[in-house]
């Protein structure tokens, strides 16, 4: 009986060695495998860039070629459905920063009051309830967006200014102010939570109250990833679409004037792209040329949030 026992126990033993090399096998197969496909994936998200990058410098540079660089960024009127046409981008410019203006006067505010509330006041329980409840706004289509801007926000404010015109740049840059606050809270809740407890510790210990280390002690040392998150909030302010489509209106004015209608870069890029221009003409040229503008813009705004970051950043 021993003897038996002792066989089965060897060719357990042999059948565990041999399902261990067949699986270290396939384990070296997959080591040897994965890296390649990463790389593949890494690649094709670098030549991706590359190829929307060669895009829109290949189409930009045929739309200079039949309108001049300095009109472009020196005149005072976008009108390129008229004949003769007028290019001058500024127009769409004061609308898009008209716009995130006002998305960062109502997102940054409340975003970092949020920030406060959930790193230093709100219970763990408390905060795994309302961080996701936030962050549900971040989710909802900028479309929904949109109708909610033109036919809720927009009446309520004409309440208000009867002045106020049904498409303008207020009642968009409003809603998309709701709409980044949760990145901008999120984030920025994110970076406080990471500054040491013996900080807050050391400060109530000196006598600070509980609202002086949140503004004091915690909002500076955390003040790299503060800024980080309102400066790629306000990049995505940039390149909204939809909401000013819907409710900012097609008329490019250059004014500091919010109650009027108004037409962002994204905005004329929609307008175009549904067919107002055929393929080749100037104005077809014209959205490559606005749509360079807008990713220098958002570009610009990355790059402002990485220099911030890392400039400011403090390891503890």
């Amino acid at each position: 009986m021993s003897v038996r026992n002792s066989t089965q126990q060897s060719l357990s033993v042999q059948q565990m060695i041999e399902e261990k090399k067949k699986k270290g096998s396939v384990n070296q197969v997959l080591e040897k495998l994965m890296p390649k496909v990463l790389m593949v994936t890494a690649g094709l998200s670098i030549l991706t860039t590359l190829g929307i990058l060669f895009t829109l410098l290949l189409e930009t540079f045929t739309f200079f070629e039949r309108v001049s660089f300095w009109e472009f960024v020196t005149a005072k009127k976008w009108y390129p459905f008229s004949e003769p046409g007028s290019f001058g981008i500024m127009p769409l410019i004061s609308g898009t920063l008209k716009v995130t203006g006002i998305a960062a006067i109502v997102a940054v505010p409340i975003g970092l009051a949020s920030a406060i509330f959930l790193s230093e006041y709100a219970s763990d329980n408390t905060r795994r309830i309302i961080k996701p409840i936030l962050e549900v706004l971040a989710g909802i289509p900028t479309i929904v967006y949109g109708f909610f801007a033109l036919t809720f926000v927009t009446p309520v404010l004409r309440g208000i200014m009867p002045s106020l015109e049904m498409f303008n740049a207020l009642s968009p840059g409003i809603v998309i102010g709701i709409m980044i606050t949760p990145m901008i809270a999120s984030l920025s809740e994110d970076a406080m939570s990471s500054v040491p407890r013996s900080m807050r510790e050391g400060a109530l210990a000196l006598g600070s109250t509980k609202l002086e280390v949140a503004l004091k002690v915690v909002l500076p040392a955390a003040i790299s990833g503060i800024v980080a998150s309102i400066v790629l909030a306000l990049s995505r302010a940039i390149g909204e679409t939809m909401i000013v489509a819907v409710a900012g209106g097609s008329t490019p004015n250059l004014s500091l004037n919010v109650t009027e209608s108004i037409q962002t870069m994204t905005a004329y890029i929609v307008q175009v792209s549904q067919g107002d221009a055929g393929y080749g003409t100037t104005i077809y040229y014209s959205i490559y040329a606005v749509g360079f503008t807008l990713f220098l813009f958002t570009l610009c705004m990355n790059l402002l949030a990485q220099f911030i970051s890392r400039r400011f950043r403090e390891e503890y």
